[in-house]
This record gives structure tokens, C-alpha cells and sequence, in this order.
């Protein structure tokens, strides 16, 4: 992607539909005007008499309890240094954006334009009781060291610099792990570490309560290693000078045991490295260059433990590992602060958790047979989903046990499925689907690459690398949109009506035509409709020239459908096709079949569909809790609808007892834990949380779906066929860029998933 092309696209996110990445949102009814005077006035008085009785009361009645301020003077953003306040919001609002999806923490962000420490501490101060924590964000050192220092000591709520402290933590934890691996000493190792800045000095302090002794580290700056002999040191560098005869990086690296990156891209040589001792610990943490790229200090030492802040390698340390589980631990027990006490309960909780056999789920999205503890795998994954729920009680029980919780936790596997709600966002399905294409991306034919949007959702399949797109459509037209979107990458662009396409035509017609001439297709008719693009880019993925189709962008569904289902046989096992959508709800992913295939199916074809959704939802990773969706429940009433229902539940229950499947529900008790098991304390999904529906025919299905998208506005993936052979996925008529991108994804995970032999018809 050309850097104009990136700036273009930038600024574009952050200023459209709405500027800004996140917005307030009302929790309470307000339709009526009951509704409005309890909200304000004169209901309104009664909340806060309360407050004024206890001011504790303010976490029982309003949302400071899951808020956060993310609070920045814009003096050391990212790698733009000091940019000043307003220039820092987009950094602070997609730090609140990172709360609320891996934590469901609530954030406004605060830019203050105030660089003296006595004023900025001042105005935190001063805003505080609106919030249940401080995050601190992108302060400059060493300022940002007493500021964190003065408002730990002067507030009540928990407060923590996340430049320092998180990447501390995760690089704590990642250093405990290696160690172990190598067999090393903590209180042994001989640690550089070059950066002076607050990660840095936060890192190092957070080692020594690790076990590192203070005389075995070296720290480097600019100017070469801190040493005691040199001037005008900070109070904090001073704290980390040596008196070593060390003058230079280089130097320092003999003999090491560990080097911890937190300066620039590309000052670590291969020479370097092979001076350190054996079995190294590097952690080149710098962004968006580490000291040393991971490809090369592998390849210059075999025996080599490295980690980097990027996420195209093992061992990234990723601060969200950190920050949002934190302070989800923190605020669910009121902790009057963040301790030091906390921050090592964070290290050790995700030490361990690196330790612990991997969901599926993981090894899917990372395109892995098996991770497991080793040189590779030293600290979890940032979409590993048991951090929620793991992280947040360690830190939890930390603040108990150092007497600063306010709000003790009793019962801590009712805590522990709070937590699991709380991370029933879509999105992350939307980030793991992605993720998990990027692996491994497969050839994709999109037919209608001459409409605008089919092109940008090329473009975006292309330049994120999910996919390898194929365009089909006229040349001249698919050429002038290229240049007008600034996509100019090299892809095949392929106009199956002219003269040079004439060969592979008359190629695809006589497999065509054998494949059908006893059913009516002549061979005239067969390269009459080579000519049509549905019908060359699926013989393209039947010949293996591409792995994947996407097309219906511009075309009523039935009339995409039908050549798809004349050219690509089902899969083996398959007798009729169904397909399915995957709504990204609140309460987390959820598949709905039928929504486009099959009008009235039979009991038999209801079983079916449930086989090859349930199939889906585990190539998702997903374990499919299935409910089967009528207008009664459990036989109370006799209609030919229910009835069937009814026998295609029995069949998977006498055929297939292992799967978790029940019905007929209607669907509010499928969806309501508590209402089943109160009338229905027999069923199957009891302490289930449903996540596939069966509706009982076409009309159903598609009208929910649509209903769930339009009314709430779930966004949807689908409808995604199921029982081909092959992967080819129709579009909705006029579906949207993101619609088209989401689906190309799932057109690449199923071909992986083709190309690995699983076999999508098998429970």
C-alpha cells in the first residue's frame, strides 16, 4: 500500500460515519417520559441524596465503577514524541477503544494541556471522583515518573502509567518463562538493557523484584552505558549506573545473558549476539524496527529465546495483555490503588497461563498444530480468550490480600463467568476470522470486480493480505477504478468474454459439457456460457487455478446460486447444501441456518443443516451448543412444523449423542439460561450458552437475520454456503465492503481448512 494510499485511509477511519472512535452510550430506557424523570429530574434527587449519605454509594448508582480515564498531555505519543494534547486524542481514544473490547471497560479520554507537574497533577486531581481508575498515557520521562509517584499517593482510586508498567509486566513474564526454559538463574543472569526512558527504567525495577540482582544489569543510552563517573544523571538513571568497565553497547553484550530492547530499530549486530552467552534472552521490543529483526537473530543463533513488540512474530509483547485485565481486576473489588503487589500477581498469572495447553480456538486463529510452552511460545497470545478470565481474578485476589479492596470477591466462579460474558463482543470473531486468513492466503476470484465496491473490497483482501484476489470484469473499466482508488498492486485482471480468454473457455466448456450432456447442456450451450463470469470463475476453482469464489455483489441471489450449485459438486457425504450466517451479537457469535437455501426442509434436512453448521462453528473454533427454533416448546403443541422439529432432535440424539443439540424452543427460552432451567430442567443446553439456531424454514431464518441487522444493527458474515465441495460464497445483493472483506476471509479459512483435508460434513 503506497503511503499516500495509508495516510488517505487513516484519515478517513478516524473521520467517518463520526469522527472519533468511541462515543457515550445510554444504559437505561428513556422512551417515555417516566422514563425521562427518573433519569433526570425529579428522580434523579433520590440517587444522589444517597451519595451525599455515603459517597460510596457513587459505585451502587452511577458508572464510575467501570470507568476509566485514559489521560494524556500529548508529551510522548507513540513515536512522535510531544505532539501536544490535541494531537494525542486519536492515541487516547483507541486506547479506550482497546478497554471496552478486551475488558468491556468504559473509558473517556482526557487531554490536558498542562506540562508542569504541579499543574497536571493538579487538574487529575480535581477531576478524579468522576472515575473508578486512572490509565496515564504517553507522558514524557522523567516528569512522567512524579506524576504517577504524587497521584498513587494522593488518590483513592487505582492509578497506573501504562508506558511503565505495562510493558514491565508482560516482559516480566516473558522473562520468567525463558529463563525457566533455558534453565538460567534469575539471580545469576547478566541483563543489558538499552532504553533509559520510563519503560525502561520500570522494566528493570520490576526485574529486581523478579530476582535480578542490581549489579549484574547494565543500561544503555544514547550516549553508551550509564555509567556512575558520568554527569548530570537523572535520579532515575542513577539508579541503574554502573561502575563496570563497560563503556558501549557492544561492549556490554559480551557475555550477557539477556538484552532487553526498549530504544530504536537496527542497533543490535549479529556480532553482538554472538558475543552473548549461551542460550541468549533477547527481547527486542523496540516499534515498529526492533534493535534486531527476529528473522535474522534466529538465523545467527540457534540457541536463541527472542521476542519482539510486532505481531508477525512468536513473542509479542503486546501490552494489552495487560492494561485492560488490570484494571478489570481492579475496579471489580474497588482497589484503592494499583500496588506492586498487583503487577506481579499480572506477571505470574501470565507466565502461568503461557504454561497451560492451548484452547483450539488459539491454535486456529495463529494457524498452529499445537502451541505449547517452549522457545515460541513464552508468553500468551493477545487473542487468546482465557485472559479475561484468568488475568483479572490473580489481580483481584492481590488487592485482597494487600488489604486494598474495598469490594472482596466471595464467590469466584460466579466472578470468573462475569468475566466470560463481559467478553462476548462480535468483533473479536471479525480480528480472529482475519487473523487467522493472514496465515495462509488463497486465491480468490471476485466476479463483479468491476463495481466499485467489490474493487475496494479487493483492494483491502489484497493490501491486508487476507487473500490473493482475482478480478474479473472489463479490463478497461476494472483498470480505471484501480487507478482511481490508488490500488496498485499487481493482480490478474480477467475478462472471460474476449478474444485472449477463447482457449481457456473452450477448455472450461468441455469439462463442462461432459460433466452435463446427458442432462440437457449441449456443447454450444456450454461455451455459450463460459461466456458468463459466474460460470468461468467457478470453473476456475473447480481446475484449481483458484482457490476461492466470491460473487453476488451485483445479482438477486437465486440467479448467483444457480450456476454456483450446476458446476461445484457437494461435499462428500453431502446430499443437500444449506448455508448460514454468523451474527456478531452482544452476547457473542452466533450462527443462524437457514437463511437462504432450503424453503421447507424435512426433518432430514433439518439434521443435515445442523451437521454442517455445527461443522462451521468448530472450524471457527467454537463449541456449537444448538438450538432448534419453533413457535412451542417440547412438543406442546402437534403441528406438522413442531413435529418435525421433534424427529429431527431425536435422530441426532440416537445417532449423535455427543453433540449438544435440543428442541423444539422457542426462542427466548433458548436464549435465556434461567428461564430453561427453570421449565425445562431436563434439556440439553442447560448450563449451555446457545450458540447456533435452527429455524424450522426459510422464512424464519432470513427474516431474523435481516430483523437482527437492520433493527440492532449486528453486524453479520453471510450467508456463508455450506456442503460444497469447493470454497464459493454469494454475496448479498449490494452487500458492503466490509460485508465482501469478511466474506473473502471466510472463503480463505475454508480453503485452508479444504486444503488440510477436514471434512466440513462430519460432526
Amino acid at each position: 500500500m503506497s503511503e499516500s494510499r495509508k495516510r488517505r485511509e487513516a484519515l478517513l477511519y478516524h473521520a467517518k460515519p463520526t469522527p472519533g472512535k468511541i462515543s457515550v452510550v445510554p444504559t437505561k430506557k428513556y422512551a417515555t417520559q417516566h422514563d425521562l424523570s427518573l433519569a433526570y429530574s425529579p428522580g434523579v434527587a433520590e440517587p444522589c441524596l444517597e451519595i451525599a449519605k455515603d459517597k460510596n454509594n457513587v459505585y451502587k448508582y452511577t458508572s464510575k465503577s467501570n470507568l476509566v480515564a485514559v489521560i494524556s498531555n500529548g508529551t510522548a505519543v507513540l513515536g512522535l514524541g510531544d505532539i501536544g494534547p490535541e494531537a494525542s486524542k486519536p492515541v487516547m481514544e483507541g486506547k479506550g477503544l482497546l478497554f471496552k473490547i478486551f475488558a468491556d471497560i468504559d473509558v473517556f479520554d482526557i487531554e490536558v494541556d498542562a506540562t508542569d507537574v504541579d499543574k497536571f497533577v493538579e487538574t487529575v486531581k480535581a477531576i478524579a471522583p468522576t472515575f473508578g481508575g486512572i490509565n496515564l498515557e504517553d507522558i514524557k520521562a522523567p516528569e512522567a515518573f512524579e506524576i504517577e509517584r504524587r497521584l498513587k499517593e494522593e488518590l483513592d482510586i487505582p492509578v497506573m502509567h501504562d508506558d511503565q508498567h505495562g510493558t514491565a509486566i508482560i516482559s516480566a513474564a516473558a522473562l520468567k518463562n525463558a529463563l525457566e526454559i533455558n534453565g538460567k538463574d534469575i539471580s545469576e543472569v547478566k541483563i543489558v538493557v538499552n532504553g533509559a526512558g520510563a519503560a525502561a527504567i520500570s522494566c528493570t525495577r520490576l526485574y529486581l523484584a523478579l530476582g535480578v540482582k542490581r549489579e549484574n544489569v547494565v543500561m544503555c543510552d544514547s550516549k553508551g552505558v550509564i555509567r556512575k563517573d558520568r554527569g548530570n544523571l537523572t535520579s532515575q538513571k542513577e539508579e541503574f549506573a554502573t561502575d563496570k568497565d563497560v563503556n558501549t553497547l557492544e561492549e556490554a553484550m559480551h557475555n550477557a545473558d539477556v538484552f532487553i530492547g526498549l530504544s530504536k530499530g537496527n542497533v543490535v549486530s549479529p556480532e553482538m549476539l554472538l558475543s552473548m552467552a549461551k542460550n541468549p534472552i533477547v527481547f527486542a521490543m523496540a516499534n515498529p524496527e526492533p534493535e534486531i529483526s527476529y528473522d535474522l537473530a534466529v538465523q545467527t543463533r540457534e540457541d536463541i529465546i527472542m521476542a519482539t513488540g510486532r505481531s508477525d512474530n512468536p513473542n509479542q509483547v503486546n501490552n494489552v495483555l495487560g492494561f485492560p485485565f488490570i484494571f478489570r481486576g481492579a475496579l471489580d473489588v474497588r482497589a484503592t490503588k494499583i500496588n506492586e503487589e498487583m503487577k506481579m500477581a499480572a506477571v505470574h498469572a501470565l507466565a502461568d497461563l503461557a504454561k497451560k495447553s492451548v484452547p483450539e480456538q488459539v491454535n486456529i486463529v495463529y494457524d498452529e498444530i499445537s502451541l505449547s510452552f517452549g522457545k515460541e511460545y513464552i508468553i500468551p497470545k493477545p487473542f487468546d480468550p482465557r485472559l479475561i478470565y484468568e488475568i483479572p481474578p490473580a489481580i483481584a485476589k492481590a488487592a485482597m490480600d494487600s488489604g486494598i479492596a474495598q469490594e472482596p470477591i466471595t464467590d469466584w466462579d460466579k466472578y470468573r463467568e462475569e468475566l466470560m460474558d463481559r467478553s462476548g463482543t462480535g468483533t473479536k470473531e471479525i480480528r480472529l476470522l482475519h487473523n487467522r486468513a493472514k496465515k495462509d492466503p488463497k486465491k480468490i476470484v471476485f466476479a463483479e470486480a468491476d463495481h466499485l465496491d467489490v474493487l475496494k473490497a479487493a483492494q483491502r483482501v489484497f493490501e491486508e493480505k487476507i487473500g490473493n484476489p482475482i478480478l474479473l470484469g472489463r479490463k478497461e473499466v476494472i483498470l480505471e477504478l484501480k487507478e482511481e482508488l490508488g490500488f496498485d498492486g499487481e493482480v490478474p485482471i480477467i475478462d472471460p468474454k474476449t478474444d485472449e480468454e477463447e482457449e481457456t473457455r473452450n477448455r472450461y466448456a468441455e469439462i463442462f459439457w461432459k460433466s452435463r450432456q446427458r442432462k440437457g447442456v449441449t456443447l454450444f450451450e456450454a461455451k455459450k456460457l463460459m461466456r458468463e463470469r459466474n460460470y468461468f470463475a467457478a470453473m476456475m476453482v473447480n481446475s484449481g487455478e483458484a482457490d476461492a469464489l466470491i460473487t453476488g455483489y451485483s445479482r438477486p441471489y437465486p440467479s448467483v446460486v444457480r450456476p454456483i450449485l450446476e458446476l461445484i459438486e457437494k461435499d462428500k457425504g453431502v446430499t443437500r447444501v444449506a448455508a448460514t450466517n454468523l451474527m456478531l451479537t452482544k452476547q457473542g457469535p452466533m450462527f443462524l441456518s437457514d437463511t437462504t437455501i432450503n424453503v421447507n426442509p424435512s426433518a432430514k434436512d433439518l439434521a443435515k443443516i445442523t451437521q454442517l453448521t455445527s461443522a462451521l462453528a468448530k472450524m471457527f473454533g467454537m463449541t456449537p451448543n444448538i438450538a432448534m427454533l419453533g413457535f412451542s416448546n417440547f412438543g406442546s403443541t402437534k403441528s406438522e412444523s413442531s413435529a418435525k422439529i421433534r424427529e429431527a432432535v431425536s435422530y441426532i440424539h440416537r445417532n449423535h449423542p455427543n453433540v449438544v443439540v435440543d428442541g423444539e424452543l422457542q426462542a427466548d427460552f433458548a436464549l435465556n439460561p434461567e428461564l430453561l432451567a427453570k421449565e425445562f430442567p431436563f434439556s440439553k443446553l442447560n448450563g449451555k450458552k446457545v450458540n447456533v439456531l435452527i429455524f424450522p424454514n426459510l422464512d424464519a431464518a432470513n427474516i431474523t437475520y435481516k430483523l437482527m441487522k437492520q433493527i440492532n444493527g449486528i453486524e453479520s458474515i453471510g450467508p456463508i454456503l455450506l456442503g460444497m465441495s469447493k470454497p464459493v460464497h454469494i454475496l448479498q445483493l449490494g452487500a458492503s465492503v466490509d460485508e465482501m472483506v469478511n466474506m473473502a476471509a471466510v472463503a480463505v479459512v475454508d480453503a485452508q481448512n479444504k486444503a488440510s483435508n477436514k471434512k466440513a460434513s462430519s460432526f
